[in-house]
């Protein structure tokens, strides 16, 4: 890999996010390397980025596969209160654009999983520390598939895809970071204005519009996925009739649903 660091101090035209960046050939996550310099102080934007992680994860304690060939980077923010409900959108569109402008076509599947035809490419993880009760940081994990082939990990090969699959060749991981810490300072700049966010955001979702079912705690809902609210929960229309507003939960869509 070039000298990811080198490339990002002369390359990045941000204000904040990634002006101070630290990278590690081989991590165990960055979400827990991110979270002791921002205990420490660390200004908002460091980020942190592994080459490979060790033990990365995912949304639901779940596991992230993070081999040599992706992007691991975890982003320290220090939101005011009335942008932290918007931090899913944000960093889903930061990626979707920055996808986007390889000439992909993804989808957003509520709240942050990234999707291309219908495979994950991508998986965001968003923790927060309380002090004094109000959020005294957020650290935003983004995992991007990009030099790898997923088909040689069985534990992903049905589900997920890589960058460089969908495009037949390998790219610059360091030019993926560019466009990410770009895109995701620009939106969260725009937090003031949340409804643009929240328009971009839901205009950008294949979970809209399908059949879906929700695991939500201990039990799982069926319906069709019917609208984002200004909340950034998902509204989901149950066979009775009713509609539930989603707070937070894991969203599949079901089989033969209508949409991809």
């Amino acid at each position: 890999m070039t000298d990811i660091i080198g490339y990002l101090k002369s390359n990045l035209t941000t204000s904040f996010i990634g002006k101070e960046v630290h990278y590690l050939a081989i991590a165990s996550s960055t979400q827990d390397i991110a979270r002791e310099m921002a205990d420490r102080g660390a200004p908002e934007g460091t980020a942190v980025i592994a080459g490979m992680q060790r033990s990365g994860r995912g949304r639901l304690g779940r596991s992230w596969l993070s081999p040599e060939g992706g992007l691991a980077t975890s982003i320290i923010l220090r939101p005011a209160m009335s942008a932290v409900p918007l931090l899913p959108a944000i960093s889903a569109l930061a990626v979707f654009r920055a996808i986007k402008h390889l000439g992909i076509k993804a989808g957003i599947k509520w709240p942050n999983d990234i999707l291309i035809g219908g495979r994950k490419v991508c998986g965001i993880l968003i923790e927060h520390t309380m002090v004094n009760g109000i959020v005294g940081y957020s650290i935003i994990g983004i995992g991007i598939n990009i030099n790898f082939d997923t088909v040689l990990y069985p534990e992903i090969a049905a589900s997920a895809t890589s960058l460089s699959v969908e495009l037949g060749h390998e790219l610059p991981v360091e030019h993926v970071a560019l466009r990410l810490y770009t895109e995701l300072e620009d939106l969260y700049l725009l937090s003031e204005n949340p409804e643009v966010i929240l328009d971009e955001w839901a205009a950008n979702m294949i979970t809209i519009g399908s059949r879906v079912k929700v695991q939500s705690g201990n039990r799982d809902i069926e319906g069709i996925a019917e609208a984002i609210n200004r909340s950034g929960h998902l509204l989901l229309r149950r066979d009775d009739g009713t509609v539930q507003e989603i707070v937070a939960g894991d969203v599949s869509i079901v089989p033969d649903s209508g949409k991809k």
